[in-house]
């Protein structure tokens, strides 16, 4: 990644700041949609007369639909274009939670989180384009990580505000004045949000049809980077998801024997971690590219020694520091699955970032699904062992290590040949040439 601009890159600048923060504030939004059940599981289970298997089905079925959306999402992100993706997603996620505010049957409520998960699954990939169009390339590390910090903010009013609200308000108050929340980014990215800046128009789209859809998919995953970047976001994100998105609360409760107020607190300072760790990494790889790899192996290894720790802890209850020093290195999952990006970014021409980053965003959210579900499993047949449900995180790890291991030198090999030859190319044109992507 070379500091100085290259030809064609967009100019950044203020106008590129206001255009890109009214869309991470839907990808702020949706997340604060997406988290909100994570505060409220106990509740859920009580207003819908649930166990722990039935109850992760809410979340299984909300990240099955985000995984699922994925690769969709960014065709229609390459094709459509960010505004119009995200207009879409917006609707979708304030039906899907204005749905969930109202239901009295489980049956209803999970169509409902089925709903918003298919309007959230529109905002993240469509944020990372509209940064691609409106920022110099250099600048994408850092960008990527300035847009998960706008999730890891919604995820923090979820577990602070949201947690204090439902419990004075009650159920449906809470989720429908988040919902209201939907609506005003709705008419924010109508009004203001625009694809890229003038000038810098991504050529003509003349392809179509199912030829041109199988083209596009092959051509990303074919690409060692894509994939690399898939299995980093895959083995680094998941267990800090999955504990923010459910079973983090019921854990510390229920196995740790912790007030909702003080587990609460813990699911705080994920959050808060989250955003100092993906400030950190973010300044990190827009310097220092070849620390991306170090990171992520970081990232992974910390985050197995700390569950190791906690789960094989003597005694009925792990003490303070050690749940303290857990909830840090949660923190460190989310940014660790933006290296992913920083993998498939440079693999894939500007036209085919959509697609190629629905690939790398199905990893985190698939192993997450896995791991929800077989937690919940887990606890209905071991009456509620939460040592034995939480070691399915190690399964998930070794799987995901052992594929970023297979792919990284193939992946950082290519990547290399394309950065000297973008060198050369670049040596040759003229000063005052100017190439849009």
């Amino acid at each position: 990644m070379t500091g100085r601009p290259l030809p064609g890159d967009p100019p950044g600048g203020r106008r590129a700041a206001l255009v890109w923060g009214v869309g991470t504030l839907v990808y702020f939004v949706a997340v604060i949609h997406r988290t909100s059940l994570g505060v409220a599981g106990i509740d859920a289970a009580d207003r819908f007369h649930i166990g722990a298997s039935a109850l992760s089905s809410f979340s299984i079925l909300q990240v099955l639909v985000y995984a699922g959306m994925q690769i969709p999402v960014g065709l229609m992100v390459d094709r459509l274009g960010t505004k119009k993706v995200l207009m879409l997603g917006a609707v979708l996620f304030t039906a899907g939670q204005s749905a969930f505010a109202l239901s009295h049957s489980y049956g209803m409520a999970l169509g409902a989180r089925a709903v918003l998960g298919c309007g959230d699954a529109m905002t993240f990939v469509s944020v990372l384009r509209l940064g691609s169009r409106w920022f110099p390339a250099r600048r994408g590390p850092l960008i990527a990580q300035c847009a998960a910090l706008f999730g890891v903010a919604g995820n923090l009013v979820s577990t602070v505000a949201l947690s204090r609200l439902l419990h004075t308000a009650g159920w449906t108050p809470t989720f429908l004045g988040t919902a209201i929340g939907g609506a005003a980014v709705l008419v924010l990215v109508a009004l203001f949000l625009k694809d890229h800046p003038d000038g810098y128009e991504a050529p003509p789209a003349h392809h179509a049809g199912l030829a041109f859809v199988r083209r596009q998919i092959a051509d990303a995953w074919r690409e060692p980077g894509t994939r690399l970047g898939m299995w980093t976001h895959f083995t680094t994100q998941f267990s800090g998801m999955v504990f923010l998105l459910l079973w983090g609360l019921p854990y510390l409760v229920e196995a740790q024997g912790m007030s909702r107020g003080a587990a609460g607190g813990l699911l705080t300072l994920v959050v808060v971690a989250n955003m100092v760790f993906g400030m950190v990494f973010g300044q990190l790889i827009a310097r220092h590219h070849g620390l991306r790899m170090p990171l992520t192996l970081g990232v992974i290894a910390a985050t197995a020694v700390a569950w190791a720790a906690v789960l094989a802890w003597p005694g009925r209850h792990d003490p303070l520091w050690l749940l303290i020093l857990l909830c840090v290195v949660l923190g460190a999952c989310g940014p660790g699955s933006m290296i992913g990006f920083d993998f498939a970014r440079p693999a894939n021409p500007p036209e085919r970032f959509g697609t190629a980053s629905g690939i790398v965003n199905i990893g985190g959210f698939t192993a997450s699904m896995i791991t929800l579900f077989a937690i919940g499993v887990l606890l209905d047949a071991t009456g509620d062992n939460y040592r034995v449900a939480w070691s399915t995180v190690f399964v998930l790890q070794a799987v995901g290590t052992w594929q970023i291991l297979r792919l990284r030198r193939r992946a950082e090999r290519l990547e290399r040949d394309r950065i000297a030859v973008s060198r050369v190319e670049s040596v040759h044109r003229t000063p005052t040439a100017r190439v849009p992507e």
